[in-house]
């Protein structure tokens, strides 16, 4: 039987600490009051409330992505869904008409023409995307919502088609090849876009002009994870709200002098959502570990991360992590780029909760929060390196297996 230590492992792939931390560590901020603390209410119809919200809404994000970017004019005339897949979108299957399941499998539907792809938005099928068809089957608008980034499919019916995964982060999308398809933004800006890659996404771009790109991070196995941001700035409400109003360009107000950050874009459809946007992701739980995993290995890795390695020094508790007691780290203490930090209210990063580390294909890296580990062998070389760690080759494999079992 595989190791599975916590149901409710969290956390996105941030600053990955596996190895010792020192005792004059910062102290997070306290959260911004404004933004929702807490549980909140669990009850199912609370929580598919939330299911909704994530999946459906976009906040009236229409006006930037149809009026702004024109992005229903892209769609139209040059994202087939061949196109589409190429750049990581997803297909929920079940959405799709048996019919169409049939022509997909015999080929009869084309997949190199846009006008399937404004077939599968009337359906309701693109993961992420909602689409606005008139009566005449021409796509009048489109919208973003949490799921475009937060969530995927389990390729079950075919590469990129299948049954949603809630809350997993897909790192095949490609956001900014998506982006700079639109004819609004200056070449200078297309070329950023462009620069991203699969799985990447700068929040912070359109705040400050820097061009440093994250990891895509999950949605699932949130819960007691207070401060859920990478530079652990605030509780999720608070980056729910965030990316809804700057980022997807949902009508609200977003402001927070922290970080010089006050968008204001009426009229608020955003802030009555929160609670239960929240309540849905704090019912994502983290994916079961792959079968197959060694498990004599993965004991053996248990006690690696507890001791050799140092690593329950920082991944502490059921949620892995103390940034649950507050605690934050300099970007020197865990090797990390300072530069995405300083754009942060804290200037700090956090530990990384683990959760979901290793499932592939759809997690597979890369990790930390610049994504510059492509796989958990090179998040174990970076601290064997960084803490002058004695690891031996059999400690590193056993460490990896464990890994791969959070």
């Amino acid at each position: 039987m595989s190791i599975r230590v916590c149901a409710l492992v969290a956390a996105t792939t941030a600053a990955m600490a596996i190895g010792g931390c020192k005792d004059d560590r910062p102290i997070a901020p306290t959260p911004n009051g404004s933004a929702l603390a807490g549980l909140g209410p669990a009850n199912p119809a609370f929580v598919d409330q939330g299911k909704t919200i994530f999946r459906l809404d976009t906040y009236g994000d229409e006006t930037f992505w149809t009026d702004t970017l024109r992005m229903h004019e892209v769609i139209s005339k040059v994202v087939s869904p061949a196109v589409a897949l190429s750049v990581g979108l997803k297909v929920d299957v079940d959405a799709l008409p048996e019919a169409v399941k049939t022509a997909i499998k015999n080929g009869t539907l084309k997949l190199n023409d846009p006008a399937n792809t404004v077939t599968l938005l009337k359906l309701g099928a693109v993961v992420g995307l909602v689409g606005k068809v008139n009566a005449k089957d021409s796509l009048t608008s489109v919208g973003t919502t949490c799921a475009l980034c937060h969530s995927t499919v389990d390729n079950s019916f075919d590469a990129g088609i299948g049954h949603r995964l809630d809350g997993w982060p897909n790192r095949d999308l490609d956001v900014g090849k998506i982006i700079a398809l639109s004819p609004a933004p200056t070449p200078s800006q297309k070329a950023v876009y462009q620069s991203w890659g699969p799985g990447m996404y700068d929040p912070r771009f359109n705040i400050d002009g820097k061009n440093i790109p994250v990891v895509i991070p999950p949605a699932f196995g949130l819960r007691h994870v207070k401060r859920e941001i990478y530079t652990g700035d605030d509780t999720i409400s608070y980056w729910n709200a965030y990316v809804a109003i700057t980022q997807m360009h949902g009508h609200g107000r977003f402001t927070d002098s922290r970080i010089g950050v006050d968008v204001n874009n009426p009229p608020d459809l955003v802030s009555a959502k929160l609670a239960a946007l929240r309540a849905y992701q704090f019912s994502l739980d983290a994916p079961d570990p792959i079968p197959g995993i060694d498990d004599a290995a993965a004991r053996r890795g248990q006690q690696v991360f507890k001791q050799d390695a140092q690593c329950a020094s920082c991944h502490v508790g059921s949620v892995y992590s103390d940034i649950t007691q507050g605690t934050l780290h300099t970007p020197t203490e865990v090797g990390q780029d300072p530069a995405y930090a300083l754009r942060s209210v804290t200037k700090l990063y956090r530990t990384t909760p683990l959760r979901g580390l290793w499932h592939p294909p759809q997690l597979d890296g890369p990790y930390f929060h610049d994504g510059k580990a492509a796989t958990l062998e090179a998040v174990v070389d970076h601290y064997v390196q960084l803490r002058h760690l004695a690891l031996t080759p059999q400690q590193k494999a056993d460490l990896i297996a464990y890994l791969k079992t959070l």
